[in-house]
């Protein structure tokens, strides 16, 4: 009545030898089986605790502190100097960018500097600096009035670039409010809408997330499943989002879906615990740990007449937020970069090997020199694009070649920082491992190398090839 049952179970013989017996349980009811199987669990589970009791009375001491562990040299939680401005690009910044820009680095090196490798290992949001974030002035950049500083586009490039110099995630956190989700409404949102939510997001005394991105469409964003079916007095949204950075602890949420009477695309903003509205936690990144990105559910979420987007109806509306924050995402691996080479300049001088200090190294140089060179591009290559932005002659083409060469080159120069260090480099303390990892997903969102590589074909040959060849109309040829 009952089928074969078979269990393999290790028994330990005099604490040092295993055997492994079969035991076939032929008609046997349950209860008889789960009587023979559980004493065996409890003797595995016994052994479990033999072994436990065996290792050293130091097996769960907490680790040395770092500075104390490898005195040599000092860790990221006390900032390097900033040493990556050879070729004095700070000359072409007004005094306002300069006043700026230094506010923003005091800040993140004495705030955030010291608690990011904890963060970044628990993959947990420290909410106690976003005061201090938001008194930085600069979320909602480049909108004017509404309590938004209305700066230009350079200035906010310039000021995250300071944000990741230190910490990626914190730059992360900052664009998605502010060059995403108060950018959508500033450029698409009723005088109403404009007038109750960007006051208190420029504050960072509400945070706003941006939700685009689904499971089934990512680089095809355009092709988004999400409905919005109008009903009496709004809207019903029903859906999934993925990869929506702040989306656990937002207050808002800019959520694009497709009319299902127009089958276009628009957009609403959904307040947090809205009836039908769940957000769960993604866990497992190795990159941007500290931003909390989540998978969106919406099933039967209604959402107000008042809070449909009017300016949002078709994906190119969409596209108009997107070529601002592409320009910023592009001085996310600036900043990035800045702060792996600084922390490589002092590392190598700090630590010695063989009688001398790394520095001294011609290898170690040569590799230090080709880093140096890297930012020097990438600052030239992102305040170009701005100037560009600023003279309304940038292309959705330029801003794509600038995000995806950049950040090409910042994994190259973190690539690089990271033989530097030795075993060093895959420790978070000393900062060069954990912008490796902060690396990966911004290399891949905001279009990934490869879609922007193909924006670009597109603008200069004049053809797409974003689907693929077997998909579009054969050539009789």
């Amino acid at each position: 009545r009952y089928p074969h049952y078979h269990i393999s179970i290790a028994l330990r013989v005099n604490a040092t030898l295993s055997t492994h017996k079969i035991i076939s349980f032929k008609n046997l009811n349950p209860p008889t089986f789960f009587l023979l199987y559980f004493p065996a669990m409890a003797i595995l589970k016994n052994q479990d605790e033999v072994e436990q009791n065996a290792r050293s009375s130091y097996f769960n001491l907490p680790p040395l502190d770092v500075s104390v562990a490898f005195p040599q040299a000092t860790p990221a939680s006390t900032f390097p100097p900033s040493v990556s401005d050879y070729f004095q690009f700070s000359d072409l910044l007004t005094a306002e960018d300069q006043a700026i820009r230094m506010r923003v680095r005091q800040c993140m090196e004495k705030e955030i500097a010291p608690i990011m490798a904890e963060y970044w290992e628990k993959a947990k949001f420290p909410f106690h600096v976003i005061p201090k974030l938001g008194g930085l002035g600069i979320a909602g950049g480049t909108i004017k009035g509404y309590g938004c500083p209305g700066l230009s586009i350079t200035t906010s490039a310039v000021a995250i670039a300071e944000v990741a110099r230190v910490d990626a995630s914190c730059s992360t956190f900052i664009l998605v409010h502010s060059s995403l989700a108060m950018l959508t409404i500033a450029l698409c949102g009723s005088e109403e809408q404009k007038q109750k939510y960007l006051p208190s997001l420029a504050k960072f005394s509400t945070v706003a997330c941006w939700a685009l991105t689904e499971p089934d469409y990512g680089s095809d964003a355009s092709s988004l499943q999400t409905t919005a079916t109008k009903v009496e007095g709004g809207w019903i949204l029903e859906g999934q989002k993925r990869w929506i950075g702040n989306s656990t602890f937002a207050d808002l949420l800019v959520i694009f879906a497709r009319n299902t009477t127009t089958d276009q695309i628009n957009g609403y903003i959904v307040k947090k615990d809205a009836p039908g509205l769940t957000v769960t936690k993604i866990e497992n990144k190795i990159g941007l740990r500290i931003v909390q990105n989540g998978d969106i559910v919406m099933k039967r979420v209604f959402v107000p007449d008042e809070d449909r987007l009017l300016g949002v109806n078709s994906f190119q509306d969409t596209n108009k937020v997107l070529a601002v924050s592409r320009v910023m995402v592009a001085w996310q691996p600036i900043g990035i970069s800045m702060g792996v080479y600084d922390m490589c300049h002092r590392y190598l001088k700090e630590r010695k090997q063989f009688g001398a200090p790394l520095a001294a190294f011609q290898i170690n140089q040569q590799k230090l020199v080709q880093m140096l060179g890297n930012v020097q591009a990438m600052v030239l290559v992102g305040w170009r694009i701005c100037k560009l932005y600023e003279k309304g002659t940038m292309t959705p083409g330029h801003a794509s070649l600038a995000k995806s060469w950049i950040s090409l080159k910042a994994r190259e120069t973190a690539a690089i920082g990271r033989e530097l260090l030795g075993g060093n480099g895959i420790l978070s303390d000393f900062l060069v491992a954990k912008a490796m990892g902060d690396l990966e997903p911004i290399y891949t969102y905001e279009g990934t190398y490869d879609i922007n590589s193909l924006v670009t074909g597109r603008e200069i040959t004049g053809l797409a090839s974003f689907k693929p060849a077997m998909l579009s109309k054969r050539s009789r040829m």
